[in-house]
């Protein structure tokens, strides 16, 4: 078992690896790259100013990862750090020393080029595709340690890791000379312990939320700010929304006065606390909760048919099962959205009341749980039916136990194997309905930002989204294999010689 376990694991991350590399390859090599700016307000407003625009294009390209860019002062630096008899020539009006530089650097695909207005120098070079994603997968996965900042303005910063407790952080594993303050800390939110020790660096966000990290973005609270009375290592009290769990390293030399008087070192730097839940927790609450709707709806409906096979009761459950199957998902949600709305006063829009309301998850959670129902009752119900014409069962009918006595303690024992094994099936089919109830109820989560991402041509977020869909896909078929061990022991995933 262990070391299937081990193989399955190995090939669950190739599995992750390929869909993720195929996903960026198609984005990036195959929609226009020039896409990426028919949502951005900034470059709009910089149209009166061509250089500035030529260089904010640039700086996002290279951001992105498309190309790497040079101004002409990053240009004088690499010349500097091979000629040092360049140096009092240097300046960006000396059009011969860019023009050497440009024949030497010609055949690593360095092309030299001038601003429209003010003829200033810069360069560009195309990243190709297999090296941008060799960037990606180098940079996704950041580990954090006490050389992990490196700053020539800070060479006296200390450097450790300790545990401690403070009145402001409460018992921490704090470091010093690490991106973060605390690595590792304890509250009072679920899952109660967390860590700020290995972190996924799905890239930069752009256009929307530009600037922020696309695993900030998804992870981060939402809405309003959240002010609570907070009191600082220096004993200094204030109403702040500052999360000080989050602190990281910022340079002395940025200090500001605020900064100073509320800690005692460099790590200033902190998210807020926000009053809405984040993407990735509202999309968890529905998705999860959606899956226990529709295993506990679907099972009791298709043990009720199995056992009353052939009656009114199941007819009437085959035929509306059928009916519900063929109608598309769309026209679904719609009906029942219309339904829970009109009758039961539900609101049909996640905004309407916000995320502090259950009401607001009332209406898409529910609609979640019973797009997979349809197909769940139909293969529980004939598995049951199934069961019933096996020999076991007819030992049991001749023992004397009671139909209710043989469904309960055989047949459904038996049934629990493909109910188990349906559950991957269940949570994949979950996470690609999430992508439509949550835009059609405006559902602030992880399936409303994916088509929002795609439509504002956010390259980052859609293979940053694609990355985490897949891998709570394939880990969800490797839970459902494992749970297959433990619920029927005689089930090996272990192949053996001869085929047994």
């Amino acid at each position: 078992m262990k070391k299937y376990i081990f193989y399955r694991i190995i090939r669950s991350i190739i599995s992750i690896f390929l869909v993720t590399t195929i996903g960026y390859i198609m984005i990036f090599s195959l929609v226009p790259r020039y896409t990426i700016f028919q949502s951005d307000p900034v470059y709009s407003r910089l149209k009166g100013s061509p250089d500035e625009r030529v260089d904010y294009e640039n700086s996002t390209y290279k951001r992105m990862g498309y190309i790497d860019y040079y101004k002409s002062s990053d240009i004088i630096s690499e010349i500097a750090k091979d000629d040092d008899e360049y140096a009092a020539l240097m300046n960006e009006e000396n059009s011969q020393v860019f023009e050497e530089w440009q024949e030497q650097n010609r055949s690593k695909g360095w092309k030299l080029e001038q601003m429209p207005i003010s003829k200033t120098y810069y360069a560009v070079r195309e990243i190709p595709i297999l090296q941008r994603v060799g960037r990606f997968y180098s940079k996704l996965i950041q580990i954090d340690h006490p050389w992990a900042v490196q700053d020539p303005k800070n060479p006296e910063l200390p450097r450790y890791l300790k545990f401690e407790y403070t009145e402001s952080a409460g018992l921490t594993l704090t470091g010093s000379g690490t991106r973060s303050k605390y690595l590792i800390y304890f509250d009072s939110s679920f899952p109660f312990i967390h860590q700020n020790f290995v972190k996924l660096n799905l890239g930069t966000s752009y256009p929307t939320y530009s600037g922020r990290s696309v695993t900030d973005v998804i992870s981060s609270g939402q809405g309003k700010v959240k002010p609570e009375e907070v009191t600082y290592e220096t004993g200094l009290t204030e109403k702040s929304p500052a999360d000080l769990h989050s602190r990281k390293y910022k340079t002395p030399d940025s200090l500001d006065r605020l900064e100073t008087e509320r800690y005692n070192d460099s790590y200033v730097k902190s998210k807020d606390n926000y009053q809405d839940p984040s993407m990735i927790k509202i999309s968890m609450i529905t998705g999860l909760i959606s899956v226990v709707i529709s295993y506990t709806i679907g099972i009791s409906l298709a043990v009720l048919m199995a056992r009353h096979k052939g009656k009114l009761i199941d007819r009437f459950g085959v035929g509306l099962v059928t009916i519900l199957i063929s109608v598309p998902s769309l026209a679904f949600i719609y009906f029942f959205r219309f339904i829970g709305s009109t009758f039961f006063g539900l609101p049909d829009s996640f905004p309407t009341l916000g995320a502090a309301s259950i009401q607001s998850y009332i209406l898409p959670t529910v609609i979640l749980g019973l797009l997979s129902i349809s197909g769940l009752i139909i293969w529980i119900r004939r598995f049951m039916i199934d069961q019933a014409s096996a020999d076991y069962v007819k030992f049991a009918k001749a023992k004397g136990l009671s139909e209710k006595e043989i469904s309960q303690k055989h047949i459904f024992k038996n049934a629990m194997i493909p109910i188990v094994s349906g559950i991957p099936g269940t949570i994949i089919l979950t996470i690609q309905g999430a992508t439509i109830t949550e835009t059609i109820f405006a559902v602030p989560g992880m399936g409303k930002m994916l088509p929002d991402a795609i439509i504002a041509h956010n390259n980052p977020m859609v293979i940053g989204l694609l990355f985490v869909f897949t891998t709570l896909s394939i880990l969800a078929v490797l839970l459902g294999d494992i749970m297959l061990t433990i619920i029927d022991p005689r089930i090996s995933l272990l192949s053996k010689k001869g085929g047994h």
